[in-house]
C-alpha cells in the first residue's frame, strides 16, 4: 500500500469492481467524514455490502475495516500530536496550555450536549425496568470501553448488590453462557464492532439473555444483537481512540440510568446509599 490511502485507491480505481468503484467514489466524496464511520453505517450510506468493504480494504493490503479507517484519519489534515487541524478541538503543540484546557472543556460539553440530544426518554425507561427485573447485571466492556463498564459497576454498587463487573473478553463470555434469561448484559462498546463482544453477545441471545448496548452507532453490528440502544454523543476518530469527550457521553448515561433505577424503589435505594456511604468512611482517615 502507498503512503497515502486514497493515492493508493485511485491507482487501483479501474480495476475495482463495479461495487468497489461505488465505494471509492462516495470515499473521495467523503473523505472526511468516513473515517468516523463504523463499518455498517459506511455501507449503509455508500450502498454496498459490509462484506464488499472488506475486501476492498484487502484489496488495498490492509488487515480490515479499521486499519482502513486508520489509513484514511492519517490522509486528512492533522496536528503535529496527531490531532484533526480542521477541527476547532484540534490540539496543536503549539498550543498555550489554556488554549489546551478551553478546547478540551469545549469538546466535553459538545459530548454532553450531543448525548443529551440523543437521550431516549422510551430507551431509558426500557432499560430501567430491564434492570430493575434482573437477578444479576454484568457490565462489560472490551479496551477503553471496559473503564466505562466499571464505572457502571462502581457507581450502582453504592446502591444494589446485583451490579457484576467482568474485565477479560474469555471470563465474560464464560459468564454469559451460564447466564439466565433472568440476567443482563449492561454492554458499553463505542464502536459497536468488536469481535470479542460480538461473540459474547451471539451467546447471550442463545440463552435469552436481555441485552443494554452503550454506544455511538445506530446500525453497528452490536446494536442488531440489544433489546435496548442507547447512543452517546461525540465523533471519535480513528486517531483519537480512548479520548476523554467520548467517555464523558457515556458517564451521563450511566448517570441517568443509576437515578432511573433508584426512582424506581427510593427507600431502598437510600438506605443501601446510606449503608455503603458509612462502610466506606470507616475507611477514611
Amino acid at each position: 500500500m502507498a503512503g497515502n490511502i486514497l493515492e493508493s485507491i485511485t491507482a487501483q480505481y479501474h480495476s475495482l469492481t463495479r461495487s468497489g468503484k461505488k465505494l471509492a467514489d462516495y470515499i473521495f466524496a467523503h473523505t472526511g467524514e468516513a473515517q468516523y464511520f463504523s463499518i455498517s453505517t459506511l455501507a449503509e450510506n455508500s450502498g454496498v455490502s459490509e462484506a464488499s468493504i472488506t475486501r476492498f480494504c484487502h484489496g488495498l493490503g490492509l488487515a480490515g475495516y479499521n486499519d482502513f479507517k486508520l489509513a484514511l484519519a492519517k490522509t486528512d489534515h492533522v496536528t503535529d500530536m496527531g490531532e484533526l487541524s480542521d477541527s476547532p478541538q484540534g490540539i496543536a503543540s503549539e498550543d498555550s496550555l489554556n488554549t489546551i484546557f478551553q478546547k478540551i472543556h469545549k469538546a466535553s460539553v459538545l459530548s454532553l450536549n450531543e448525548t443529551l440530544e440523543l437521550l431516549d426518554e422510551d430507551a431509558i425507561n426500557k432499560a430501567v425496568d430491564l434492570l430493575v427485573q434482573a437477578d444479576r447485571v454484568f457490565c462489560f466492556g472490551n479496551g477503553g470501553s471496559m473503564v466505562m463498564a466499571m464505572e457502571a459497576w462502581a457507581r450502582f454498587s453504592t446502591a444494589t448488590s446485583r451490579f457484576v463487573h467482568v474485565s477479560d473478553s474469555h471470563m465474560q463470555i464464560m459468564n454469559t453462557a451460564l447466564a439466565t434469561s433472568r440476567d443482563v448484559l449492561l454492554v458499553f462498546s463505542y464502536s459497536g464492532s468488536t469481535k470479542d463482544m460480538e461473540d459474547t453477545l451471539q451467546i447471550a441471545r442463545e440463552h435469552g439473555v436481555s441485552i443494554i448496548l452503550v454506544t455511538h452507532y445506530p446500525n453497528s453490528r452490536a446494536a442488531q444483537f440489544a433489546d435496548v440502544v442507547l447512543l452517546c454523543g461525540y465523533n471519535e476518530g480513528p486517531l483519537q481512540s480512548g479520548s476523554i469527550p467520548a467517555k464523558v457521553g457515556q458517564l451521563l448515561l450511566i448517570d441517568c440510568l443509576f437515578y432511573g433505577f433508584c426512582r424506581r424503589n427510593p427507600e431502598a435505594s437510600a438506605a443501601a446509599r446510606s449503608a455503603t456511604a458509612e462502610a466506606v468512611a470507616r475507611k477514611m482517615l
